[in-house]
């Protein structure tokens, strides 16, 4: 198979700067670009992203490009690592410069808000004469960035894309496995992010690991049932974008949802405890979109919806908890 050469990443975040840097250390031309100026330059003078992957050199092969178009130019693939919120822009001033064959990848996580649609239907609706593919999985930057062993999944409805993006990426400590069910991966690496905001909330309110089981397991339920409702597999869910990334992102520190819930737990308002944790914290986002799609779809989601209410100031988090253990009587399977 042709070994990919160039690759143009969107996005220099923590995510963005830890895959470009893993790209390039398999030897592949990456350029990584963002449309923070102030960014860009401070990571070629001192060739490390200090702001959101500080200590980590950036290698060799990969260069920070001077525009969206450098960027691009002539790419293998495009990797887009952007707010969900902020995909849709991205990629429409993107497309002019890409080329027809060139695979579209996105490693972000989220609904967009509003439209309620996932990244790949923004992708289709924006791009639909290109091919694309989903990177999601218990995947934190700070490790990857240091090499640790990582497993991931892809998936495209294209299944060459899917393995070309496969052989691209995968290292001998980032492993990657193929899957076909796109929907279902971006939805377990979206909605894990409202039940890592609640374990965080958890945490912050003083509670311990069974509180925090029971919100992974009932969340875990219900984003299943919004999966299935919107078209994905149900076993997807308990894959690496599902049950892999909903434990990683609701036990580590490294999590900024968790973070953000913990400070929400002890007291800080959802909007000062965003600006504490210092990134953007997609959970917070993804709550609302949510709990908006679960109404629309008529499906059940009490986790999703008490978050929700906290996060926009409707409720404080002792009552959502006391409204969630009081609930009528159910079946575990219901």
């Amino acid at each position: 198979m042709e070994n990919i050469t160039k690759i143009g990443v969107i996005g220099a975040g923590s995510w963005g700067t830890a895959l470009a840097n893993l790209l390039g250390g398999s030897g592949h031309a990456v350029a990584i670009w963002d449309v923070n100026d102030e960014l860009l330059a401070e990571m070629r003078a001192s060739r490390e992203n200090r702001r959101y992957l500080p200590g980590i050199k950036l290698l060799d092969r990969v260069s920070v490009a001077a525009s969206a178009h450098e960027a691009a130019a002539n790419a293998d693939i495009l990797l887009f690592v952007v707010p969900a919120q902020h995909f849709r822009s991205a990629l429409a001033s993107a497309l002019p410069l890409v080329d027809p064959q060139t695979i579209i990848v996105n490693a972000a996580k989220g609904i967009e808000q509003g439209s309620l649609k996932t990244i790949s239907q923004i992708a289709a609706e924006c791009a639909p004469n290109h091919t694309y593919a989903v990177l999601s999985g218990p995947s934190h930057a700070e490790e990857v960035g240091v090499n640790m062993p990582t497993t991931v999944a892809v998936a495209s409805a294209d299944i060459a894309a899917s393995e070309r993006v496969q052989d691209v990426f995968m290292t001998d400590r980032f492993r990657i496995y193929t899957n076909t069910d796109v929907l279902g991966l971006e939805l377990g690496g979206s909605l894990k992010n409202i039940i890592a905001l609640g374990a965080g909330i958890s945490d912050g309110m003083g509670f311990g690991d069974n509180t925090k089981a029971a919100l992974m397991t009932r969340g875990l339920t219900e984003m299943v049932r919004l999966g299935v409702k919107m078209g994905a597999h149900a076993e997807t869910f308990s894959g690496l974008s599902g049950i892999g990334d909903l434990i990683v992102t609701c036990t580590s520190m490294h999590s900024r949802n968790r973070r953000c819930g913990i400070l929400i737990g002890e007291g800080i308002d959802p909007k000062e405890a965003t600006a504490q944790v210092g990134m953007v914290v997609e959970g917070i986002y993804t709550a609302e979109a949510a709990y908006d799609l679960s109404r629309k779809l008529a499906v059940d989601m009490p986790i999703t919806e008490s978050i929700c209410k906290v996060i926009r100031g409707e409720m404080d988090a002792r009552a959502a908890l006391n409204s969630l253990m009081n609930r009528p009587k159910r079946r575990e399977r219901e």
